[in-house]
Formats: structure tokens, C-alpha cells, sequence
């Protein structure tokens, strides 16, 4: 009825102890080394991320391992435990060849651990038995000292399920230390339900280093011996116990009698085998790191496969670009492009009408507003009556410039910040702030009432007013939610600008929220939290930080293109010769009207003054059909600038800190891999 362990087999531990040079202390050989290695490197990667109370157990393996390596690798430590009357001191006694525990009636007879060394080659055993707890006239030697148990650290433990707690805690205790246990069970108690519910089956995991010894088999009448064995197997089974059979690893169940001798002999040489094989010490640690690695299973192991798709990235950039209106930038700077060829190219009395036209709107706050498309004055596009889509929604306002003098089209800005900062009313002497709210502005805040006179109606910037020597511009929407006082930023109505910033914060933080949610999914719960807290992190400073890259492409964008197509001197060139003939053809007529030339000369000045006349609007139709192909790629130039900036942005803010927690992760999980031997 014994199933002894096959020699070689050391469940993947590695495959026992190996020593160094002062004969005492060894490492773990093999696998188990490479194991406790990564469950250190695991506890020292996430003691930021999990709380000490999770990772307590696996540190205290370690502890074990430690302490367990630095002591003799000659000597097995193997305890006997069992229920009260079980007859486990009797075993102890019928291995040890006297009677070296107490055995009796009265219950419980153990109350310390005993302990019968069987010398090795090497000392050491002292170091073992100090650290379980033996006291020193509890330890014994061997009656007759047999050669095939030398090695074994045999220790009588208290009856596990004893009356005095102090007994009960001290089992629990030393099988913690102990490097494999022999269950004595007896015919009445074997499926006591304190002996599975409490300890073979939260122990199933060491079945390796665990004996199960049916004693007082003396007891049973005939074929009762095998029937209840059977039995005991099945329970075993349930609990999850791996038997050793076949020469398959796992537990060793044994039928003998204390009393009578029957199966000692068997079990002895199951002992000497198991002592023999020196590997019992890295069995049971290696069920130790098994046992803890379950326990953190749920905090390291993924539901699904983690990471940041392609897809969200990309959706994480259009979000922050819709925040920034890269789309209305782009478009805002393709129709300036066309207002700055058209200017370029039109006739010299055009820019005059736009010069003047430029001064009216000015001063009037919207007077003199031509339509889209138009182009006039020489100090810069107006494109008065222009809108477009605003930034994440928000409408935005341009009021032209009122100097002291001169009007011109120049871009002006309101409410736009730096470093959170807000501007109301700029005077000559001073300047007066008015609120900041908690987060800052986004590009996609920038709004107006719409561009009057000279400036845009569209996408971005709230309405600025200047004239001379006062500029009140509108200030950030406030955390409370009001708006500045009516008129204090007003148009030429008086009504007041609206601030679209609060509108783009949420564009943001919905962004963050989403980026967030899609690279913490399927991960367990303490580093999706460390995810979320690392995307929130980063999301403080966004807002402002995107402000500031959309007011820097709005002033790379302020003075036009960088350079300018040579065509544009060539059709000015045209312009100006067609102005010439305009000019000579009208002389002439009027020369001729008037008598002071010939009166037959008419005709020869009615040609340049058609030509003249004609041919510039018409050379003007041409440019800017010509134009709208260039223009259409400075716009696309200066969108795809924008948002690879705001892209820029978030992916130092958000991204790549949610990538290194990943990888954090990532780096954990493989050492978990490696320490639950996956």
C-alpha cells in the first residue's frame, strides 16, 4: 500500500539544494532561484501601486526562503501531526526506536514539540531547530542511529486540534517552517472535518512534501483496512490533494500500526527515500511561492489584452484638435491667404476702396463691411462679414484696430492668457485682472461675438476693442460660471463677448476621461487606478498648456504667408501697366472732349482706357482662381501644424505617462509569469 516518490522527481523546482564554499549555506538551485528573484522584483515594482497588506504574504515567503537557505541543506525537517489519541507520538517513537515522546491516556499528552535528529555529514542541525522553536531537553537522537535516515529532523508536534489554544497556534506555526508533514489519522477521525476544512485542503498545494499515514489498522477486522484507505483516498481527492501514484509527484498514503510495527518498515523507507532526494526544503518553498503567486493572481493578471489602441491615440489627437479648432484655423488661414493674393493682385484702386473702407470699419465697429471674400486696405486682411465654424463649438470675435490717426485690418485678440493669466482693460498707465478659473483656457475657448470692421467672425479668440490709448479685452468665464457684465467687453451693439473657453474644457477633460478609460480596460483594479491617476495628472496643465500652442499658431499665422509666390509681383506688375493704360486712354479721351487734341483722336485713346478698364478685374478673376489651389494647401499646412502640436501636447502630458504605467504593468506581469512558474 505504499506509493514511495520517485527520486527524481522535484516538481519543477529545480532540483534541490546546491552548496558553497563554507559546506553550510546554500542558494536555491534552478528554477526556484529564478522564481524567488521575480517575486522580489515583483513586490519592489509594486509596493507604489498595491498596498502593503497584499503584497505581506509574499514578503514573507521571501523571509522564509531567506531564512531557510542560510540554515543546513544536509537536514530535512519533517513533522509529525495529527489529532488528539491519533497515535501520532506512538509513530514518532517506532521510527525514532525509543521512546523519546510521551504517550498516554490523558489528553493532550505533547504539549512542546519534540524532536529526534538523525545525524548528518554536516552539522547544522542546531541552527534548524533553534529557528522552529525546540526546546533544547526536547531534543533526541535516534535508539540505534540507521544509516538511511541520516539527515532527518524528526519533530512530534501538539495535537492540532487541542483543547489549549497555545497548542494550536504553535502547530500552525511550525508548519509553516517545517520542510514536509506526515498526517497521522486514525480509523474514527480520518474524515474529521477540522482536519480537511483547516488544513489538507488549504495545504492541497504541498501535496509533494506530505505523507498520510492511516495508523491503528491493527484495530480494523479484515479487508476493513483497504476500505477505509480507499475512503480516505476519495477524500483526499476531493480536497484537492494530488496523490503519488504510478510514479506520479504527490502525496504518499500509507495503512500501519504504531503499536504493532505493520508499515513502519514501509514508511521508513519512504522516509529514507524522501531525505535521500535533499530537495524537500525547495518543494516546499516552491509551494510557497505557488500559494502566494494564487493569492495575487487578481491584482496581476488581466482580464483581456491591455494597451492603448492605434485607434485611440488617433481619436485622443482629434479630440484635443477639435479643442485647439485646428479645422477652423485652417480654414481661417486659407481664406487669408486668398484675401493677401487678392489684395496682392487687384488693381491700385482697389487697395485705395480697401484703405478707406479699412478706416470706416474701424471706427465703426462693422461699418462698412463689403462681404466675404473681399479684400481691402493695405494694412492687412479684413474680411469683414467673414464666419466660420468656431472652436469646439464656441463662437468667436474680432473687432479691427481704431488707432490715433489710422485704421487698419490687423488681428487682434481677446481673452487669450498666459500661464493662466487674464487681462481686463489694458490702460495706458496700468492694467486691471479679473478672475482665473482653476483649469485655464483651451484653444478650443477662444470665442467672440464675431469680427467687425476688420477682424474674423469665427472660430476662436473673444472681441477685443482698442482705440488709442484703451484696449478692454474680455476676460476667462469663471469657475462660478458668470460671464463678464454686460458692455464691459462688448461689440458695436453693446452686447457682451462670450467666452468660449468653459465650453472647450469639457472637449478636454472628456478626451482625457475617454484616453483614460480605454487604456485601463481589462487591467486589475490597482493599476487601472494607477492608469487613471497618471492620464489625470497629466490633464491638470493640459488646458493651458493647449491655449498656449494655439495662440503661438494664430502668431505664426498673424503676418501672412512667410513667403510670398512670385506670381504675385508679376500680376501686381500686370496691374499696374493695365492702371497705367487706364489712366493715359481717360486722358485722352478727355483731351479730345475738350478740344485741347485732335477731335479724330478719340478712338486711339478709347482703346487702352477699354483695355486698361477691362483687363484688370479681369487679370484680378484670373488670380484668384488661380490662387484657391495654393491656398487650399497653406490652410491644410497650417491645420495639420496645429494639431500635430495639440497632438505633441497631450502625448508629453497624457500619453506617455499612461504608456509608462503601462509598461510598468507590463514589466510586473512577466515577473509574475516567471514567479508562479507560468
Amino acid at each position: 500500500m505504499v506509493q514511495p516518490r520517485s527520486p527524481g522527481v522535484d516538481g519543477g523546482s529545480g532540483g534541490g539544494y546546491r552548496w558553497v564554499a563554507d559546506g553550510g549555506r546554500r542558494a536555491a538551485g534552478g528554477g526556484l532561484r529564478g522564481r524567488l528573484d521575480a517575486l522580489r522584483e515583483l513586490i519592489a515594482l509594486s509596493r507604489t501601486r498595491l498596498d502593503g497588506r497584499t503584497l505581506e504574504g509574499a514578503g514573507r515567503v521571501l523571509e522564509t526562503a531567506d531564512e531557510r537557505y542560510r540554515l543546513s541543506g544536509e537536514h530535512t525537517v519533517v513533522a509529525i501531526a495529527g489529532a488528539t489519541g491519533s497515535g501520532k507520538s506512538s509513530l514518532f517513537n517506532a521510527l525514532a526506536g525509543a521512546n523519546r515522546s510521551q504517550v498516554g491516556p490523558r489528553r493532550p499528552t505533547t504539549a512542546e514539540p519534540v524532536a529526534c535528529v538523525w545525524p548528518g555529514s554536516r552539522p547544522g542541525a542546531e541552527g534548524l531547530l533553534h529557528r522552529l522553536g525546540v526546546p533544547a531537553h526536547r531534543r533526541h537522537t535516534p535508539a540505534d542511529g540507521s544509516s538511511e535516515l541520516h539527515g532527518l529532523i524528526l519533530i512530534d508536534l501538539p495535537d492540532h486540534d487541542s483543547s489549549a489554544t497555545e497548542h494550536r497556534a504553535q502547530v500552525d506555526r511550525m508548519l509553516e517552517l517545517v520542510d514536509a508533514v506526515i498526517w497521522v489519522v486514525d480509523p474514527e477521525k480520518y474524515a474529521d472535518a477540522v482536519l480537511h476544512e483547516r488544513y489538507l485542503r488549504p495545504l492541497a498545494g504541498y501535496a509533494e512534501v506530505m505523507f498520510v499515514v492511516l495508523n491503528q489498522v491493527d484495530r480494523l477486522p479484515g479487508d476493513a483496512a483497504d476500505q477505509v484507505v480507499d475512503d480516505l483516498r476519495r477524500l483526499l481527492d476531493e480536497d484537492g490533494l494530488a496523490l503519488g501514484e504510478h510514479g506520479e509527484p504527490g502525496a504518499a498514503v500509507l495503512a500501519l500500526s504504531a503499536a504493532t510495527g505493520r508499515g513502519v518498515g514501509e514508511l521508513r523507507e519512504a522516509l529514507g527515500q524522501f531525505v535521500a532526494e535533499r530537495g524537500a526544503a525547495d518543494r516546499r518553498l516552491a509551494a510557497d511561492v505557488d500559494a502566494a503567486a494564487e493569492r495575487l493572481r487578481s491584482v496581476y493578471v488581466a482580464q483581456s489584452q491591455v494597451g492603448l489602441t492605434e485607434q485611440a491615440r488617433a481619436e485622443f489627437d482629434d479630440r484635443l484638435a477639435e479643442a485647439v479648432g485646428a479645422v477652423a484655423t485652417g480654414r481661417a488661414a486659407e481664406r487669408d491667404w486668398l484675401r493677401y493674393a487678392e489684395r496682392a493682385c487687384g488693381s491700385p484702386w482697389a487697395r485705395m476702396r480697401g484703405r478707406r473702407g479699412s478706416r470706416w470699419g474701424a471706427g465703426g465697429a462693422g461699418a462698412g463691411a463689403t462681404g466675404v471674400g473681399a479684400f481691402t486696405g493695405a494694412g492687412g486682411p479684413t474680411g469683414t462679414g467673414r464666419t466660420d465654424g468656431g472652436r469646439a463649438g464656441a463662437p468667436r470675435a474680432r473687432t479691427g484696430r481704431s488707432g490715433a490717426g489710422r485704421g487698419d485690418g490687423g488681428r487682434t485678440a481677446a481673452g487669450q492668457t498666459c500661464g493662466g493669466r487674464n487681462e481686463a482693460g489694458r490702460m495706458e498707465a496700468g492694467r486691471n485682472e479679473v478672475g482665473r478659473t482653476g483649469a485655464g483656457m483651451t484653444g478650443a475657448g477662444r470665442a467672440g461675438v464675431g469680427r467687425a470692421g476688420s477682424g474674423r467672425s469665427g472660430g476662436g479668440r473673444a472681441a477685443l476693442w482698442r482705440n488709442g490709448a484703451r484696449r478692454g479685452v474680455v476676460g476667462r468665464q469663471g469657475m462660478s460660471g458668470h460671464l463678464p457684465p454686460a458692455g464691459a467687453a462688448a461689440g458695436g451693439g453693446g452686447e457682451p463677448a462670450v467666452d468660449g473657453r468653459a465650453a472647450a474644457r469639457p472637449v478636454v477633460e472628456q478626451a482625457v476621461r475617454t484616453v483614460a478609460a480605454e487604456a485601463s480596460h481589462g487591467l486589475p483594479a490597482p493599476w487601472a487606478q494607477a492608469v487613471r491617476e497618471a492620464a489625470d495628472r497629466g490633464a491638470y496643465g493640459l488646458p493651458e498648456a493647449l491655449d498656449r500652442v494655439a495662440a503661438d499658431a494664430e502668431e505664426s499665422l498673424r503676418g501672412g504667408p512667410a513667403v510670398k509666390p512670385r506670381w504675385w509681383t508679376v500680376a501686381a506688375s500686370l496691374q499696374g501697366l493695365l492702371s497705367v493704360l487706364q489712366v493715359v486712354g481717360l486722358l485722352w479721351l478727355l483731351g479730345a472732349v475738350t478740344g485741347v487734341g485732335e477731335g479724330a483722336a478719340w478712338f486711339s485713346g478709347l482703346l487702352p482706357a477699354v483695355v486698361g478698364s477691362v483687363g484688370g478685374p479681369t487679370l484680378a478673376w484670373m488670380c484668384r482662381v488661380v490662387a484657391r489651389g495654393p491656398a487650399r494647401r497653406y490652410g491644410q499646412d497650417a491645420e495639420r501644424r496645429l494639431r500635430s502640436a495639440a497632438a505633441g501636447c497631450g502625448r508629453a502630458r497624457v500619453l506617455e505617462p499612461v504608456a509608462a504605467e503601462l509598461l510598468r504593468y507590463r514589466e510586473v506581469r512577466e515577473q509574475y509569469a516567471v514567479a508562479s512558474g507560468a
